[in-house]
């Protein structure tokens, strides 16, 4: 125990550690809910990371495929691009709610 005229310290000290305690938790920059919201934006932006990089592994397979056969390239750019020859010309089957068969 402190001496009674070192009371009024203790006493300082719990008052300075509570009020630097809230400070910290709830009116800083970088309080605690701050803290809570960048952790879950990092963990969404880690799981965009990983949805990506499998895009760019699917990307990478399809072009390796595509450029190595012309009859292939082709075919890709009718399917995915919707291109056709000058010459021909391109009927859509639809269905009775007029949506095209193939999508």
């Amino acid at each position: 125990m402190l001496p009674k005229r070192f009371r009024f310290l203790q006493n300082f000290y719990v008052a300075t550690s509570l009020g630097l305690l809230v400070w910290m938790t709830f009116i800083d920059a970088n309080d605690l809910p701050m803290q809570a919201r960048n952790w879950w934006k990092l963990r969404e932006l880690d799981r965009e990371i990983t949805f990506y990089k499998d895009q760019i592994k699917t990307v990478q397979t399809e072009r390796r495929e595509v450029l190595g056969n012309d009859r292939l390239r082709e075919k890709y750019a009718r399917e995915e691009y919707l291109m056709k020859k000058p010459t021909e010309d391109v009927f859509v089957v639809v269905d009775e709610n007029n949506e095209p068969l193939e999508k």
